[in-house]
């Protein structure tokens, strides 16, 4: 009796091009992971958001513009110590530089718009149209945000644009309302987000 020949059976191979774009995926998500500053504190942004909130209450109880204004300077400076510190702590954990690579880019992009809307500010104050730097510190920040966050974590930019958006409604709604779309801003966002980045990206 004449037995059947044996067949061995394998897995069909995979095609060329399958293994061809699992290897660029892989490549791509690499590059982009290299190319991306993931040092952007999450935690220091809920610390300036609980100053930009005090900054709101004590600012909304002052009698003067200028009074008003020296609060938010003041406020703007220890928001400025708490980010540079966080981020410098987060960065040397990370083992990310500040001073080459993407840590470089993204500070170079986001100074900018911040150094327009200091010289901006002093404009405005020196020609009485304090109402308006409610949105515009909002729409120059968020641009910061944006144009950095480009290259960083997705959630950066949109952080950013909804600083914009506050900026913008800021500028059409009454002069009254400027703490509260400051603490919105300042305050919500950067806590609210803030929460994210520290719970998604590491602190």
């Amino acid at each position: 009796m004449n037995m059947p020949l044996r067949q061995d059976r394998t897995d069909p191979p995979i095609a060329l091009h399958e293994r061809a774009m699992d290897d660029l995926r892989f490549i791509r998500q690499t590059m982009e992971r290299a190319g991306s500053f993931t040092a952007v504190p999450g935690w220091g942004g809920v610390g300036i958001g609980v100053t930009a909130v005090a900054a709101a209450l004590l600012g909304s109880r002052q009698p003067t513009p200028g009074r008003w204004l020296a609060v938010w300077l003041a406020t703007a400076a220890l928001a400025t110590l708490v980010a540079a510190g966080t981020l410098a702590l987060k960065a040397r954990r990370a083992r990310v530089p500040l001073s080459t690579g993407p840590g470089r880019t993204f500070l170079l992009s986001f100074l900018p718009p911040v150094g327009a809307a200091v010289a901006l500010t002093a404009a405005l104050y020196a020609h009485g149209a304090v109402a308006l730097l409610p949105g515009l510190w909002l729409l120059s920040y968020g641009a910061a945000v944006v144009a950095a966050g480009t290259f960083s974590v997705r959630v950066v930019p949109v952080m950013g644009v909804g600083f914009m958006v506050l900026g913008a409604l800021a500028l059409a709604t009454p002069a009254a309302w400027a703490d509260a779309w400051l603490a919105a801003g300042f305050g919500g966002l950067h806590s609210g987000f803030g929460l994210l980045i520290a719970r998604r990206h590491g602190g």
